[in-house]
């Protein structure tokens, strides 16, 4: 994302927590000043730091915030993110949508990191999806990187992925690559559920298959059947149980809604000291 898009986010965000201004705020005195620390309780990979500092920028050019960590870095509970400075009714104001914005990017990529973990040495790579927070797409699917997975499309314009309902709708796997590849020069993918349509989608030359829900044995099939004519993607009931061992089959990707429907915010806490 572009430091302009995530600025605009930011201000939607903080548009919807302050309303008409903050009243709780507005006890403390306007000129007083503070000093804050963001501190992690569990382990972590840290990401979202751009949108945690541009809602305090937003608010007031003169927060000032020291990172101790870096982005995409793996910390432990209990270690202290950063360090924050400038008036104390700012610093009020945007703590609790800086920290949701950072507690949800960096569950994300902590999530991903694990993820990216389980299928080392396989050489296949791990997806994510359109299973998205609304409003949160892109920043998410950047979270995903973070953590060292890879993005799917971004949505439905930027990738043609042709699924059960559309094959019926257009009568046939090959008719409907056939109307996607005379509509437009995006890659197309076809979701399969079994060898037979297998077979019928690598006739019509999609640029991926999606193996819906295969078996182990399936799913090594496929990969056989290919003969990497096409690139393959597993996807359906796939946990970090099994992860590892669907990659072994030879599929080149596997795409997991979990990366970002599934995931628990991290528990983290902003603590503030007056100065003056």
């Amino acid at each position: 994302m572009t430091q302009t898009e995530i600025i605009a986010d930011v201000a939607a965000f903080l548009a919807e927590d302050l309303g008409t201004g903050d009243l709780t705020a507005a006890i403390i005195p306007e000129t007083m000043t503070a000093s804050a620390e963001v501190m992690t309780r569990e382990a972590m990979v840290v990401c979202g730091q751009a949108w945690f500092e541009a809602v305090f920028k937003t608010l007031d050019a003169n927060v000032a915030i020291t990172w101790l960590v870096a982005e995409g870095a793996s910390v432990s509970g209990n270690t202290v993110l950063c360090q924050l400075s400038g008036p104390a009714r700012q610093l009020l104001t945007g703590e609790r949508t800086a920290l949701n914005l950072l507690q949800t990017l960096s569950a994300t990529a902590t999530v991903a990191r694990t993820y990216a973990e389980a299928v080392t040495g396989t050489g296949c790579k791990v997806l994510d999806t359109r299973k998205t927070i609304p409003g949160l797409r892109k920043a998410q699917k950047y979270a995903v990187a973070c953590g060292g997975c890879h993005n799917h499309r971004m949505g439905l314009y930027d990738g043609v992925l042709i699924k059960e309902n559309h094959i019926i709708a257009a009568g046939s796997i090959a008719n409907a690559v056939t109307i996607a590849r005379r509509q437009s020069t995006v890659a197309i993918e076809v979701e399969v559920e079994s060898l037979a349509e297998l077979r019928e989608a690598l006739a019509a030359k999609p640029d991926r298959i999606m193996l819906d829900n295969f078996s182990l044995e399936d799913l090594a099939a496929a990969v056989k059947l290919s003969a990497g004519q096409v690139e393959l993607e597993a996807s359906g009931n796939i946990t970090l149980d099994n992860i590892k061992t669907i990659a072994q089959t030879g599929v080149d990707f596997i795409s997991i809604g979990a990366l970002t429907k599934n995931i628990r915010a991290i528990d983290l806490s902003m603590r503030i000291q007056l100065v003056n």
